[in-house]
C-alpha cells in the first residue's frame, strides 16, 4: 500500500479544511462589517454577539487545520520503522490505520484506511506496538500484523 498516496489524501482534506475554514471567516467578518446599527439596540447587540462568535469558531477550525498540517508536514518523510509512530501503516487483524490526523476513512487501491491521530485514544494505544503485538480497544483485540 502506498504511504505516499495516503499523506497526499490526508494533505487534500486539510487543505480542503483549511479553504472551507478561510472562506467561512471571511464571509462571517464581511457580514460582521456590513451589519449597520439598527434603532433595536438589543436585536443588534445580540446579532453582532452571534457574528463575533462565528468569527472566533472559524478561527479556532482555522487554527486546527493548520496545526494538523504541520502534523502531516511532521511525518512527511518518516523513516519505516518496526514499532508505530506517527507515519507508520498499520494493518490490524480489525482493519488498516494510518498514524497521522484524524481524517477518517480513506479509500485507496480498493481498501479502506482508518486515517487517525496518535493523539485519539486508538493511536495512543498503538503508539510504541510492533507487529504481533495485541491491544484491546472499545471491547475488540487488535492484533498487529504489519507495520510499515
Amino acid at each position: 500500500m502506498n504511504k505516499e498516496h495516503l499523506y497526499q489524501l490526508c494533505l487534500n482534506f486539510i487543505e480542503q479544511r483549511i479553504q472551507t475554514a478561510e472562506t467561512a471567516l471571511a464571509q462571517a467578518r464581511e457580514a460582521s462589517n456590513d451589519d449597520t446599527k439598527s434603532s433595536a439596540g438589543d436585536k443588534y447587540e445580540t446579532s453582532r454577539e452571534m457574528m463575533q462568535q462565528d468569527i472566533d469558531r472559524n478561527k479556532r477550525l482555522l487554527i486546527d487545520a493548520e496545526e494538523n498540517r504541520k502534523v502531516l508536514e511532521a511525518i512527511a518523510h518518516a523513516v519505516p520503522s518496526e514499532t508505530i509512530r506517527g507515519g507508520s501503516l498499520v494493518n490490524t487483524n480489525q482493519g488498516i490505520f494510518y498514524i497521522s490526523i484524524s481524517a477518517g476513512q480513506l479509500q485507496t487501491e480498493g481498501k479502506t484506511v482508518f486515517a487517525i491521530s496518535a493523539a485519539s485514544p486508538i493511536g495512543k494505544l498503538m503508539l510504541g506496538k510492533k507487529s504481533k503485538d495485541s491491544f484491546s480497544f472499545n471491547g475488540k483485540t487488535y492484533t498487529i500484523q504489519e507495520v510499515a
